[in-house]
């Protein structure tokens, strides 16, 4: 731990001689530091790169397996492991056991964090038992259980130094998402939409877990902490009662737009950005109007919790469009202007380019060719034309409306993007996937199932594959190039730069590709299909990249949970039947250098 004290206070003084301290400032300093990977996204603006180049393009096809550290679970396996110092802190799916190794020590587990959780909380756990990671900050790291306890532990031992309950696993509500440290407090989600749950993001003090504020997807202007002349969206004030007006009688209390993605912060302006998730029931007929603020990018004071401005992408969502996807904070020059810009890539298949500071929209394109539930975005309006064919509204209950393009887990789900300031491109991992949805009447009881639709999911028309690996020009909101993948690319993407993008697929590789081109440089099959987030670090001179492996996630349900029936798991088992023929269950990490 010897290394970890002193990297850790040395960021601390370098900030205190700058003027007074917030507890972020250490974090910011740290991010810095390209031999660390401090946040489960890499730094605040979620770009996943890093400044590493000992591995480049020349010297990648000579990756080999450095060493291996097994979980213990078998489960699907989400998120990367943090690295501070001398230090790496490893995660896992339920029940979250969190590691220490002490990379010093050939990995030596220094200590081992294993939460008793009840095993109830499995069940309403929507898509896998999955987890995506630890956050550090303030000399403490910080775990959001399934069950939804929020426990800070010390990094040296692995004691709980405070725990508090963000949710109620009895009504559906659980955590799956990673934790933000911002200034003095942490940021938490919820997961639970598939429960008829109703979505907040809530800000935690530090030091000692007290409660500092909570914003609700929708609710009353008290609830969603939004000023009704104040808050904007596409540059208009919100009005009064925006959370409910757009709701058929209280139904906004069970309304989901639940927030388990991943969350972003701008310092220069002290805003927080993450999406809301989709509204609940998926039978849109049981819930007319737009469903305010179900689906819906917020940015908001990380001090107060109060929204400066909303951005809705799918009104009245009648496919299970999940906006949570990250917010990747870029400057981009767009229109012969340098702005600063929020980049989403979103399940409803467009790519957003928003101005981050007003909220304006300035690009909303499609990113796989493929989608054809809307022909395009009024960029006016904002709002998605919506093609009558494809509409489960118009079609009705009990009806089945096939070939909508992308399926519900979209055209890309949560695993994250990454950013190259070097080429100004993001790197997308994407679904190619379409489906068949018949939505029907369903009565909510808290803690069970809310769903109310049957689903089939199958590739997009055009090919067998069923996900492609691409960069995206987000100034223009266009393809650079795209490599097929048999499976859906379910990892989080890492840019570094040594000119090279490193993704995992399903069937269980670690891929290196080149930036400009694409061209592939490096495959190397680990045990289990690959659906975490590809991270890297330097350790003893040299740098390393590490990547876990686990097969499940809303795509591997089917195995991680032993599922059969097709319609199973929300279509995703019917859909993804062949991924038992290249994987099996799992819980690695596999850590890859140079000779």
């Amino acid at each position: 731990m010897k290394k970890l004290l002193i990297a850790t206070c040395v960021a601390a003084a370098a900030v205190m001689s700058a003027g007074p301290v917030a507890a972020n400032d250490e974090l910011l300093v740290m991010e810095q530091n390209p031999a660390d990977w401090v946040s489960p996204t890499g730094n605040y603006a979620n770009h996943r790169y890093s400044g590493l180049a000992q591995i480049n393009a020349d010297n990648v096809g000579d990756l080999k397996v450095d060493w291996t550290f097994s979980t213990g679970v078998l489960r699907g396996h989400e998120g990367a492991p943090l690295v501070i110092g001398n230090m790496m802190y490893v995660h896992t799916p339920f029940p979250n056991k969190v590691y220490a190794l002490d990379m010093d020590q050939d990995g030596a587990i220094v200590w081992r964090y294993e939460p008793k959780q009840d095993p109830d909380t499995i069940p309403v756990m929507c898509c896998d038992t999955v987890n995506r990671g630890l956050a550090y900050g303030d000399g403490k790291l910080f775990l959001h259980q399934a069950d939804t306890t929020v426990v800070a532990l010390n990094p040296a031992t692995g004691e709980v130094v405070w725990k508090v309950q963000n949710g109620d696993a009895k009504i559906g509500e659980t955590g799956t998402s990673a934790v933000m440290v911002v200034k003095d407090k942490i940021i938490v989600g919820i997961s639970g939409g598939e429960f008829g749950v109703r979505g907040s993001i809530t800000a935690y003090n530090m030091k000692d877990g007290s409660l500092a504020w909570r914003g609700y997807s929708m609710g009353p202007d008290s609830d969603t902490l939004m000023d009704p002349e104040k808050t904007t969206h596409l540059g208009t004030p919100v009005g009064a009662d925006s959370g409910t007006n757009t709701w058929e009688g209280d139904q906004w209390k069970i309304g989901g737009g639940t927030t388990w993605g991943w969350y972003s912060y701008d310092p220069e302006l002290d805003l927080i950005y993450y999406g809301t998730g989709n509204p609940s029931t998926w039978n849109p007929t049981q819930r007319p109007g737009d469903n305010r603020w179900s689906m819906t990018i917020f940015a908001r004071n990380p001090d107060t919790g109060m929204a400066k401005w909303v951005y809705q992408m799918t009104p009245h969502d009648e496919w299970d469009f999940d906006g949570v996807n990250e917010m990747i904070l870029a400057e981009l020059e767009i229109g012969g202007k340098m702005r600063k810009t929020l980049v989403h890539f979103d399940r409803n298949g467009f790519g957003y380019t928003l101005d981050r500071e007003t909220g304006e929209l300035l690009v909303a394109e499609k990113f796989d060719p493929a989608v054809n539930w809307a022909t395009h975005v009024d960029m006016k309006t904002g709002r998605p034309q919506v093609v009558d064919r494809y509409s489960t509204r118009h079609q009705g209950e009990d009806v089945n409306t096939t070939n909508i393009c992308p399926a519900a887990l979209g055209t890309k789900d949560q695993q994250p993007a990454a950013f190259s300031p070097k080429t100004k491109l993001f790197y997308v991992p994407t679904n190619h996937v379409c489906m068949d949805y018949e939505p029907f009447r369903v009565s909510y009881t808290a803690g069970q199932p809310y769903v109310g639709a049957t689903l089939a999911m199958y590739p997009a028309p055009g090919g067998t594959h069923m996900g492609n690996f691409i960069a995206w020009d987000a100034t223009e909101g266009k393809i650079v190039w795209s490599n097929p993948e048999r499976f859906s690319v379910w990892s989080g993407a890492l840019a570094t730069a040594g000119d090279i993008v490193f993704y995992g697929t399903l069937e269980g590789h670690l891929k290196a590709v080149d930036a400009t081109s694409g061209q592939e440089l490096y495959s190397f099959k680990t045990p289990s299909g690959i659906i975490g987030n590809v991270m890297t670090f330097m350790h003893g001179g040299k740098q390393k990249i590490a990547v876990l492996s686990g097969i499940g996630g809303w795509a591997g349900i089917g195995l991680a949970a032993g599922l059969t029936e097709p319609s199973d798991g929300l279509g995703a088992v019917g859909g993804y039947a062949a991924l038992s023929n290249y994987t099996a269950l799992g819980g690695q990490l596999t850590v890859f250098t140079l000779p």
